[in-house]
């Protein structure tokens, strides 16, 4: 019997990734109903509302809402792709045929020689921890490019720097995927492509940029590292308020902005890590840039003054890239990263109501759920930096100091 093909057999695999997502199906069509508040109402309402302005060939320029790279219009432009299904439903599907993109991506790299089954593994085992929010927001279709353009990498740089480049004019965070690349084609490819589109958008539909001027006046979102500052001032007499502002629900009041640009600080501090990381490193192997990747994109997410449950699919994509190569170090922030997606689930939408509130519960959920990402993010950074950056060793003796100290021995 051939052991090692039985286990490396994906049908337990594409069960299990079938099961889970009929079930994630059912509950944005609400057949089922998930707890806590409706997480498809973005798509229904707000999807649909920027879907009509885009569809007049203009963004929504008025929107404070809309705050994406200008190539975030075909993503809520695509369920015209599907004219036979209402808005929601065709978006639904989309999502989770990009769901099916990444597994088979995920699959077809882990079956290589050298390679691991463990990548797709984390994708089917981690999506679904997430809920519903996976197929209400269009970040599972942004990592589908970003998977696709790291296991592109090694075999066709500039195909990797196209998708990269398409990528970040999705929602910018895929241009962190050339944190280790070192072919000059790739970020050719990227920069090439990021700019065509840009110009593509900027001519041919007023807008494209206009969400950049949108971002000045955003507060701390309720579920980032900062916020839990304020969670816990709230308890002590704190005046601020819980407002929907932006598209999120932040703190606005005292000191929320000495906060945020704590939180602007801090995203410096770690893009200054990455740069020093990037200039000692010197061992480079097929999946440092899986690695490197993932780290970034930990960084910034945990960092930042928004994090949205939809970010943790990013994560979970990046990490299932790292495990598909069995060199990987990134099994401890891997799995992390996963129990972090289980905790925020809960925060939201499960008991959202209680974080909004700061309540014991929510609070308890916060701290948790981003004590595992600052905890993954500090495992992955150690790791990427032990496994490149060669460690300063003893230097040798001249050789005639050799010679003369094998003399004295031998005589």
């Amino acid at each position: 019997m051939d052991i090692a093909g039985a286990r490396r057999s994906p049908a337990g695999l594409l069960a299990t990734w079938g099961l889970t997502r009929l079930v994630l199906l059912l509950f944005v069509l609400k057949v089922f109903v998930f707890p806590g508040p409706d997480v498809t109402s973005d798509v229904s309402v707000i999807y649909r509302g920027w879907y009509e302005v885009l569809g007049t060939g203009t963004f929504p320029q008025d929107d404070v809402t809309w705050q994406y790279p200008p190539a975030a219009a075909l993503a809520i432009l695509s369920p015209a792709l599907l004219p036979f299904l209402p808005y929601a439903t065709a978006f639904f599907v989309l999502a989770f045929l990009a769901d099916l993109v990444v597994l088979s991506l995920l699959l077809y790299a882990g079956l290589r020689p050298g390679r691991s089954m463990r990548g797709a593994w984390v994708w089917v085992g981690g999506v679904p921890l997430l809920g519903p929010t996976v197929y209400a927001r269009y970040d599972v279709m942004v990592t589908a490019v970003a998977v696709a353009a790291l296991l592109a990498g090694a075999r066709h740089p500039r195909v990797a720097g196209a998708l990269v480049g398409f990528g970040a004019m999705l929602k910018v965070w895929p241009v962190l995927l050339l944190v280790a690349v070192r072919r000059r084609s790739t970020w050719t490819a990227a920069a090439v492509t990021a700019a065509g589109l840009a110009a593509l958008f900027a001519v041919t539909m007023p807008g494209a940029f206009a969400f950049l001027t949108f971002q000045a006046d955003r507060g701390t979102e309720v579920e980032s590292l900062g916020s839990l500052v304020f969670h816990v001032a709230r308890r002590y007499g704190w005046d601020g308020q819980v407002l929907l502002n932006y598209g999120s629900v932040e703190f606005l009041g005292p000191w929320v902005n000495v906060v945020s640009t704590a939180a602007l600080a801090l995203t410096g501090l770690v893009f200054g890590w990455l740069l020093l990381w990037r200039l000692t490193a010197t061992r480079f192997q097929a999946h440092t840039a899986a690695d490197a990747a993932f780290v970034a994109v930990l960084m910034f997410t945990t960092t930042s003054r928004v994090i949205s449950p939809q970010y943790m699919v990013w994560l979970i994509g990046l990490a299932a890239v790292c495990l598909c190569f069995r060199a990987s170090r990134m099994g401890a922030p891997a799995l992390i990263v996963l129990l972090a997606s289980f905790v925020t689930v809960l925060e939201f939408p499960v008991y959202f109501g209680n974080v909004v509130a700061s309540d014991g519960l929510g609070v308890t959920l916060l701290f948790l759920r981003n004590g595992l990402l600052v905890t993954a993010t500090v495992l992955g950074a150690v790791e990427l930096w032990r496994s490149t950056v060669a460690a300063r060793t003893e230097t040798p003796p001249p050789p005639q100091a050799t010679r003369t100290t094998e003399s004295s021995v031998t005589s």
